[in-house]
This record gives structure tokens, C-alpha cells and sequence, in this order.
């Protein structure tokens, strides 16, 4: 199907098994957002944060990225931090919140079971972070969250999975042919999970956006 300026529509059909899901969704909870959910940010920021996909009762619901469960706490506690969100996160898609010189995405923009994409359905929405990707004209640096967002967008630069290996806190480098060096900075999820077990702490998570606002302040 032709993507309309490289974004899903409302009733994207690409992805059976998430096509599904979401209309089970929609019978059992008809006031959710339940559809692809958009990019959150300005498009002419310079840095791109990508998660996973989003969560059933939280993105899926409000219709906003990290909007509604734990992660989204964590998440823009640390923007607002670092400079990169002003106003009061309150959960609420109207709760006044805006991001500074930072967008938000994910590599797949429909709530999957359980919170896990398949393979060919992380490999189909790349169609919709690639052209993310490239309408950002100053972007100089791309936050992943997790493996599968570190590995969909190592893929969308056409960079070898074997050079560019996931590690918290890690940096590497990426090209984009019309933008040019991408600076790529990587860490643990900041799911409820990662916290709880102690994979991901707030200090390890402050870690990194110290190091991507310490990188665009030198640059």
C-alpha cells in the first residue's frame, strides 16, 4: 500500500496479527486512542528519541508517546532535567507538556500483545521511521531505548548490526545521506521492569541524557 508522507494512517492494515489486536482493543475500550501512535515533538529538533512500541494502557490509550504508564515518568522527569521539556508531565495528552529541540517516536507505532513486536512487524514499520528519520533536517542525535529500537534503527541507516552493537550508554556513529554523521546514543529501557530489577536505575538513565546534552552543546 502507498504510505502517505511517511506516516501510518488511523487504520494502517500492514501488520495483520497488530491490525487484529487493535480492533479487540477498540471493542473493548472504544474511548482509547487505539491506533498508530504519532511522533511526539518538533520536527526540527536535533534529537530523536525512539522507544519501542506503545504500551496497551499507556501510548496506546492517551494517543501520545510514553503518555499514561511508568516509562513515560522516568522519561520526561530526565527531559525536563536536561532541558529538553517544559511544563508539568501529568500523564494527560492536555496536560500542557512540550518538548524542547527533542522528538519522540517508535520503532513500531501500534501496540503489540504483550508488548512484543515480531520481527517482520518491527522490519514493515521501519517504513515509517526511516522517512522520520530523514524529514528532521537538524538532527544530530538519535536516543534508542532497548535493543529492539537500537537494532531497527541501525537498520534504517543501513549500518552493519556487528559494528554498532547495543550497550547502555554506549555511542556510535551513523550516516544519513542527506544529514550526514547522526551521533547514536543507546540505553536500557526505561520500563517498569528494567527499574524494578535494578537493569536500569535513574542515575544510569540521567547518565546518558547528560552525555547527549553535554554532546549538543559542544557542537
Amino acid at each position: 500500500m502507498p504510505i502517505a508522507e511517511g506516516k501510518p494512517g488511523r487504520n494502517c492494515p500492514r501488520c495483520p496479527r497488530l491490525v487484529a489486536y487493535r480492533t479487540a482493543l477498540r471493542a473493548k475500550e472504544p474511548k482509547w486512542f487505539n491506533a498508530p501512535v504519532p511522533s511526539f515533538g518538533p520536527v526540527d529538533a536535533r534529537v530523536l528519541i525512539v522507544g519501542l512500541a506503545p504500551g496497551v494502557q499507556g501510548a496506546n490509550r492517551t494517543g501520545r508517546p510514553f503518555t499514561g504508564d511508568y516509562a513515560g515518568l522516568l522519561l520526561y522527569e530526565t527531559l525536563s532535567r536536561y532541558g529538553f521539556a517544559n511544563g508539568k508531565f501529568d500523564a494527560r495528552i492536555d496536560d500542557g507538556l512540550e518538548l524542547t529541540d527533542c522528538r519522540i517516536t517508535n520503532a513500531v507505532r501500534c501496540v503489540p500483545p504483550e508488548n512484543k513486536p515480531l520481527p517482520v512487524e518491527i522490519n514493515t514499520c521501519r517504513d515509517f521511521l526511516k522517512p522520520t528519520i530523514a524529514e528532521m533536517k537538524n538532527l544530530k542525535a538519535i536516543v534508542v531505548l532497548g535493543h529492539v529500537a537500537h537494532n531497527s534503527v541501525v537498520s534504517a541507516f543501513g549500518a552493519k548490526k556487528s559494528q554498532t552493537v547495543f550497550k547502555h550508554a554506549g555511542h556510535n556513529i551513523l550516516r544519513h545521506e542527506s544529514i550526514g554523521e547522526l551521533a547514536l546514543f543507546s540505553s536500557y529501557h526505561c520500563s517498569r521492569y528494567n527499574t524494578n530489577t535494578g537493569v536500569l536505575t535513574t542515575e544510569m538513565f540521567r547518565d546518558v541524557f547528560a552525555k547527549v546534552r553535554s554532546f549538543l552543546d559542544s557542537n
